[in-house]
């Protein structure tokens, strides 16, 4: 008898310490889950918020974009102001050495100063551009982009018209994307930007083939997308966008000057993809 009461404590003893392990595991897996169910929220929301931007789709950081929003004003100026900075700089380098205009990206340089740094897309065929990029510059580009000033289209007299000219020739983009080192740029409609009235300068040799020195108001409407300032080293940069094929607004009725090539200010020759090869570099 006294046999059987000592292997039944054994037995108790080995019982007792079965359920210890077991709630000790189950207070690990607990603890295991709290922490990580915060991270395991922010990816299926980061999926889903993918699945719902174009059919590229895209796969980012949640708490993290490499672009500025739309409501910002990076280096105190709104998206609006910057992109009439961009025309003005499109618009100031003459054709022959225009990065708009440029294959390969030997002349990605020119008219360049300030925080940030302007890319131009292609025109007419894909292009596979390489730019140096000094480090700390922020990049802003179109994917498309449309402008209407007085000189374009003497018709139209007063800003609410530009307003409206821009407007309705950028109506006739379809489609956007934009990849930066292989991800997708989410959310690239909500970067659709009008400018404020803004004066351009033409130089000798410009791009709408009007008489040098032409000063004229005009007003932008376009897609574009601000990147915040990429990390020395390379990196890719791939854009394109879609254009509905029909008569653009605007270029009928004689609106549109017959001394001038309107090409740069509408979106439609400018579809095409676009690749830019970057090595971002520290001044030295």
């Amino acid at each position: 008898m006294r046999h059987i009461i000592v292997k039944n404590s054994g037995l108790a003893e080995v019982l007792v310490t079965a359920v210890y392990f077991s709630i000790l595991l189950l207070i690990i897996i607990s603890v295991t889950l709290i922490t990580l169910s915060p991270q395991l929220e922010a990816q299926t929301v980061n999926i889903n918020s993918s699945s719902s931007n174009n059919n590229h789709g895209t796969l980012h950081h949640p708490t993290y974009s490499p672009v500025f929003s739309s409501d910002s004003k990076p280096y105190s100026l709104t998206y609006g102001d910057w992109t009439a900075r961009w025309w003005q700089w499109g618009y100031s380098v003459p054709k022959n050495s225009n990065p708009a205009y440029d294959d390969t990206g030997k002349n990605c340089a020119q008219g360049q100063k300030g925080p940030v740094w302007f890319l131009a897309g292609t025109y007419g065929h894909p292009v596979d551009r390489v730019c140096t990029i000094p480090a700390g510059k922020a990049i802003l580009f179109p994917i498309l982009n449309s402008e209407c000033s007085f000189a374009e289209f003497p018709k139209l007299k007063t800003l609410s018209q530009l307003h409206t000219c821009a407007k309705a020739i950028q109506d006739h983009v379809t489609t956007l994307y934009a990849i930066i080192d292989g991800i997708p740029i989410p959310n690239l409609q909500e970067y659709r930007i009008q400018s404020p009235p803004f004066n351009f300068t033409l130089p000798q040799n410009n791009i709408l083939g009007m008489p040098a020195d032409t000063t004229t108001q005009a007003i932008a409407d376009g897609n574009w997308v601000f990147l915040k300032p990429l990390s020395p080293g390379i990196h890719k940069l791939m854009f394109k966008g879609g254009v509905h094929q029909s008569k653009i607004v605007g270029t009928s009725n004689n609106n549109a000057s017959e001394g001038s090539s309107a090409s740069f200010a509408f979106p439609s020759g400018w579809d095409f993809e676009t690749t830019y090869n970057m090595t971002v570099k520290n001044n030295a």
